[in-house]
């Protein structure tokens, strides 16, 4: 994919990332996640009592697949690592968990669901990418 072609692929659907991280102890761990771009950067949030969270809390290094799972099929895997915010500024906060839930609920449940999940306890993260390989019309 050219950059507009991965970014298109990125932002134009709301598709879930599969987010990897790594354990303490060495082994992988994949959650799914909601994501929007700033950027080249990557953004998104979670619970601070997540896997994912105590994962990149000890080793900030993720990569995240996303895919389209239909004929010619395509996918684009980011590595990175990612700045995490334990304590984001509320309305950074409620920006980002505003425009995540809109992407992925819809316009009209943007605002209920942004303010739902901008609350003490969540954290904001950037994955800041060194790699991107992304691959469209592999059927093809």
């Amino acid at each position: 994919m050219t950059p507009e072609e991965y970014r298109a692929f990125m932002m134009n659907t709301p598709r879930t990332g599969k987010l990897a991280t790594v354990r303490a102890d060495g082994r992988p761990h994949i959650a799914p996640i909601w994501f929007t771009m700033d950027g080249d950067d990557l953004i998104f949030s979670t619970w601070h009592e997540s896997v994912k969270a105590a994962n990149l809390l000890h080793d900030n290094r993720a990569s995240l697949c996303v895919d389209d799972e239909k004929p010619p099929f395509a996918y684009a895997i980011v590595e990175g690592t990612v700045e995490i915010q334990t304590a984001p500024d509320p309305q950074e906060m409620l920006r980002w968990s505003t425009e995540l839930a809109g992407r992925y609920m819809g316009k009209d449940q943007a605002e209920a669901y942004g303010k739902r999940n901008a609350h003490e306890g969540e954290y904001l993260l950037r994955l800041k990418p060194s790699k991107v390989i992304a691959r469209t019309g592999i059927a093809d």
